[in-house]
């Protein structure tokens, strides 16, 4: 496992333009947040992004048993369950692969820390495509032979066994 940086670390914006602000992480530097704490019975902790600046802003409340200002009401039945949640992560297509492949080996640290670690957004799924998808630089498969159900001629992509394997 890649080593957690104690703390959290403020996100330094770089403007690309068109109101898209991003956080810096590169091989000196990445922002990270505390460590995820479990809040009290009765309390959340709530995380939000904006475009005006805000980048995973933690703040925290108590549930109401009762509306009494006027707003929005969430009502929530936790004696209830309709699915488990195994957990949060994101995409490793080719064309990701292929951004963090180009990155320096402290940058790739950083940036993987980011989004695995205790210090990042604590991810423990990746999607990974089968094949090539509409993030691959050329269209592939495992097995083009036609009728070859038995799949003699199936074969990962190079893409494949460099990039996600």
């Amino acid at each position: 496992t890649l080593p957690c940086l104690p703390g959290a670390r403020p996100c330094i914006p770089k403007d690309f333009g068109h109101g898209s602000l991003v956080c810096v992480c590169n091989a000196t530097y990445c922002d990270t947040l505390d460590p995820l704490v479990v809040p009290a019975p009765g309390s959340y902790v709530k995380y939000e992004s904006s475009k005006a600046g805000k980048r995973l802003e933690r703040s925290e409340g108590k549930f109401q048993s009762s509306l009494s200002t006027r707003g929005l009401l969430l009502t929530l039945n936790i004696s209830t369950l309709y699915q488990h949640v195994k957990g949060f992560g994101g995409s490793l297509s080719d064309a990701a692969a292929m951004n963090i492949l180009k990155l320096s080996q402290p940058a790739q640290d950083n940036l993987l820390r980011s989004y695995f670690s205790e210090s990042g957004i604590e991810y423990n799924l990746i999607r990974v495509p089968m094949a090539c998808s509409d993030f691959s630089v050329r269209p592939y498969s495992y097995d083009d032979v036609p009728k070859d159900y038995e799949l003699k001629h199936f074969r990962l992509a190079d893409e494949d066994v460099k990039m996600k394997v």
